[in-house]
């Protein structure tokens, strides 16, 4: 790795002394973006192959959505839920229209809408489903990322994210990611009481983990035969980055809640939601669950503007057909034996470096030599997720660099 400038040492050690730790950032400093590309302060430029985890599906400045933005905030940015303002029915109509769901509940982050989900499975197990009070259970999987709240990371079995922090919020079973088997046995084990399975169609910061063909249609038909509910944590996977609107569609699937964020704020503002049904989210009741920021003005209607692109289908179709590409040049480098394994779906990949190679943050730092800005996970894997509106060409050029930091 280059060592920084002086202009991007200033930052570094600004950050580093008066910011806390919870972040490991590459050392370069961002001072602006179009597109597919970031410039820092010193004037390079690098390929973001990462956007946002998914949160820029659109590009950095897409401009629909800053003028989205610019209108709104010439008009009113908050109001809070204690009034109504004119974007907001409009944007729980459309999202609920794009889900094929009835109603929504918006909040700002993806960690917001996780807990939100969690707290709405459980009023409706209690008020719906009937079970006693204190004893809902809900099924979740291992190397899951939902969230860093306290709830959240009680179910996590990442001893990073997990560490001392409890004491743990209980009503959690964890089975493996992928088998159909263990999880019907878990839910067996107290049907009466279990009132969701939670799970990513495509587990992201595990390393892009794909499962099995026909897992995802098995935990439909399960939980359906068991009244419990499928809560689809598609904050990284949906709105386009798999090739679909929703990773759900590959199996054909439609769970009963959708969890949303990221992409859903266009990499503009925080947007979330829970999208489902009017039965399931028919049981809050005001008063009971909300955000004071959750479906404001500017949150809206960016989100409606990131609701209309993904209503052409043109960014599905462009995840589907440069996933293609993408899966294509890194199956070349793992027959090669540059990498040792390629996970993923549409325009997002997780590649596992051999022993010997270097680390994810080791290759992710060469990389970042040569102009392209990827993230490690887990040690030996990098993730590749690049806008949706990255060019062929310019894909390819990131793989180059790739290949060639790989045959170093």
């Amino acid at each position: 790795m280059s060592t920084p400038d002086p202009l991007t040492r200033r930052a570094l050690a600004a950050a580093e002394a008066h910011s806390a730790h919870n972040y490991h950032p590459l050392p370069v400093v961002i001072a602006s973006a179009e597109g597919a590309w970031m410039t820092d302060i010193e004037g390079r430029r690098y390929l973001d192959l990462l956007a946002g985890y998914s949160a820029l599906n659109f590009g950095h400045g897409n401009h629909r959505l800053i003028e989205a933005a610019r209108a709104q905030l010439e008009r009113v940015t908050l109001t809070s839920r204690a009034f109504h303002h004119d974007r907001f029915g409009a944007f729980c109509a459309e999202l609920a229209a794009l889900c094929g769901m009835e109603m929504v509940l918006p909040m700002n982050t993806g960690a917001e809408a996780v807990e939100t989900a969690v707290k709405t499975a459980r009023k409706w197990g209690y008020r719906i489903k009937g079970v006693p009070d204190g004893q809902a259970r809900i099924i979740v999987a291992e190397n899951n990322f939902h969230g860093r709240t306290t709830t959240l990371v009680s179910f996590s079995t990442d001893p990073e994210a997990r560490a001392d922090y409890g004491p743990y919020t209980p009503g959690f079973e964890i089975v493996p990611y992928g088998d159909l088997t263990a999880l019907e046995t878990a839910v067996d084990a107290a049907p009466a009481d279990t009132v969701a399975v939670l799970l990513e169609p495509v587990q992201g910061e595990a390393g892009v983990l794909v499962p099995p063909p026909g897992y995802l249609a098995g935990v439909r038909e399960l939980t359906r035969s068991r009244k419990v509910l499928f809560i689809a944590d598609e904050i990284q996977s949906g709105l386009g980055r798999t090739g679909t609107t929703f990773a759900c569609e590959h199996e054909g699937v439609v769970p009963d809640v959708y969890v949303l964020g990221k992409a859903l704020g266009g990499g503009v503002v925080p947007v979330s939601a829970v999208v489902s049904s009017a039965e399931i989210l028919g049981v809050h009741r005001p008063g009971e669950h909300g955000s004071t920021f959750g479906g404001n003005p500017l949150a809206c209607a960016v989100a409606l503007e990131v609701i209309a692109l993904l209503r052409t289908g043109e960014f599905q179709r462009r995840s589907a057909a440069l996933g293609e590409r993408l899966h294509h040049e890194l199956g070349l480098l793992r027959e090669a034996g540059r990498v040792t394994e390629v996970r993923g779906r549409g325009l997002w990949a997780g590649v596992d470096i051999p022993a010997g190679r270097g680390t994810g943050r080791q290759i992710s730092e060469r990389l970042m030599d040569r102009g392209v800005l990827v993230k490690d996970t887990h040690g030996a894997t990098i993730r590749i997720a690049p806008p949706l509106v990255i060019s062929e060409e310019d894909l390819l050029w990131g793989l180059e660099q790739l290949t060639a930091v790989l045959s170093e």
